[in-house]
């Protein structure tokens, strides 16, 4: 059985799968896919943390459900940063982002029309998990590129040094494993 790490997220118990990020470093997997009570707890406990706002953004694909889920509960829009153009998509910015969690770099991407949704408006950046900053980057770029204006950048948990950061609205630690 493999190792995991247990903790309390928005009252709510999980054992997270430790995962091999290198041989002297494993991280725990939270994903919040398919965990609805954990999402719906962490959409209520981080707007209960969050000045007021006017629309989420969000990336895909593991901040889509929270994203969704602080919309519902808010009645606010959401926007979600795209990994590739569809074909539906016109005009679309992008801005490069390198993750933790992914090995290649990637493209974040956003149609004119989304973009247009942020323009002029108090952005709330919603994420599962941050680490490195990155993908929290590239949504921030995103969004001065829309012509929008951070409200707060917020996620479920802050790994690492991340949970050092005073920057960011988050609800609970996330510790890195040295091995």
């Amino acid at each position: 059985m493999a190792e995991t790490y247990r903790m309390t997220i928005a009252g709510l118990e999980r054992e997270l799968p430790l995962c091999p990020l290198s041989d002297k470093l494993d991280i725990a997997a939270f994903v919040m896919f398919s965990d609805v009570e954990i999402t719906v707890a962490s959409a209520e406990a981080l707007l209960k943390k969050c000045p007021e706002f006017d629309v989420i953004l969000t990336a895909e694909s593991k901040g889509i459900p929270l994203g969704y889920e602080m919309a519902r509960q808010s009645g606010k829009p959401y926007v979600v940063a795209r990994k590739s153009v569809k074909l539906y998509m016109n005009d679309p910015i992008a801005v490069k982002v390198k993750s933790i969690t992914t090995a290649a770099e990637q493209t974040l991407y956003l149609a004119a029309d989304k973009a247009e949704m942020l323009r002029g408006k108090r952005v709330l950046i919603a994420d599962d998990v941050i680490s490195t900053g990155e993908s929290l980057t590239a949504l921030e770029k995103l969004v001065e590129a829309a012509g929008g204006g951070i409200a707060a950048k917020t996620a479920v948990l802050a790994e690492g040094e991340a949970a050092d950061r005073s920057d960011i609205v988050f609800l609970e630690k996330l510790p890195l494993f040295f091995k």
